[in-house]
């Protein structure tokens, strides 16, 4: 296509040239130093299966094919190679393991060729390497990088420290990106959707009841709530529950009632934590003789 000018050789370098390339630490046999960069057909490669990124914002796309336009595809694909027999010959063909939107860019440009480092990798690796890259950039969503972690935690077997040692990360960052998977269905879309943010999923993953997950969205949608916010609201809320349940306890309302009994004065017991404090009534000075007079008996 003539959309691309005086820009073709910068779009696609020569087949001889070598190039230094760095990326991200993963499993091995990816950790090399200098790969040669090849010019690929681009309707030759199909996208990697294991992507963490599920959706593409279509404007952040069309400014990257703007900045491939002018200036080139700066940073080579990275792609697997299969080759099948033919009964006349062998089909070549490559599947994208990173640079997911720099290919659809070309293609949204019509470039025919692009650079690329073709390398061998198992699953795991292109899974890793393309979580790595799209973790590189700010705007991967929370819910992407949860199932991304959640794969490599079910089919891989890693654990959550051998996850955050891969995509440097801290092991607590991962666990609390994979509670995001335990939202409300409704919530998840909201978080995917940018009503709310990661921050504020996070402080509602913290919340155990589902139902009370589902008020509390609702409360940051309608009344704009910001993270700090919402953080106010869990504590109030997780307080709250903790006092119902101390107050619907059988066994504490026994020991009141007993108590009560004992004294002839009404017993309230308030427990904090492990401990507590039991409050008895009196009316005046008189009533609390007679409680005394029980105590010291």
């Amino acid at each position: 296509m003539a959309i691309i000018g005086k820009g073709l050789h910068s779009l696609i370098p020569p087949k001889s040239q070598t190039e230094e390339v760095s990326f991200p630490k993963v499993s091995q046999p990816l950790r090399v130093k200098k790969e040669s960069v090849f010019n690929i057909e681009t309707n030759k490669i199909s996208p990697n299966p294991m992507q963490p990124r599920q959706e593409m914002d279509r404007d952040d796309l069309s400014e990257l094919a703007d900045s491939i336009k002018e200036h080139g595809i700066l940073q080579p694909l990275i792609v697997t190679k299969t080759v099948r027999d033919l009964a006349k010959g062998q089909d070549v063909e490559y599947a994208l393991i990173a640079g997911h939107r720099r290919w659809a860019a070309a293609r949204m440009l019509g470039l025919p060729h692009v650079p690329a480092i073709i390398r061998d990798s198992t699953e795991q690796q292109r899974l890793e390497l393309a979580l790595v890259e799209n973790l590189q950039r700010a705007d991967l969503n929370a819910l992407d990088k949860a199932n991304a972690f959640k794969r490599l935690h079910d089919e891989f077997d890693l654990t959550h420290q051998e996850i955050a040692q891969k995509v440097g990360k801290s092991r607590e960052v991962v666990t609390n990106t994979m509670r995001l998977l335990s939202l409300p269905q409704e919530i998840q879309e909201g978080l995917r959707s940018n009503k709310i943010s990661e921050g504020h999923a996070k402080m509602l993953a913290g919340v155990k009841s589902p139902q009370t997950q589902k008020a509390l969205y609702d409360e940051i949608i309608q009344n704009s709530l910001n993270v700090r916010q919402v953080e106010q609201r869990v504590r109030e809320v997780s307080v709250s529950a903790h006092k119902r349940k101390i107050f619907h306890d059988p066994e504490i309302k026994k020991i009141a009632g007993q108590l009560t009994g004992y004294f002839g004065n009404k017993v309230d017991i308030h427990r904090s934590g492990i401990g507590g404090k039991v409050v008895i009534n009196f009316s005046d000075k008189e009533d609390l003789g007679k409680v005394v007079k029980k105590i010291i008996k």
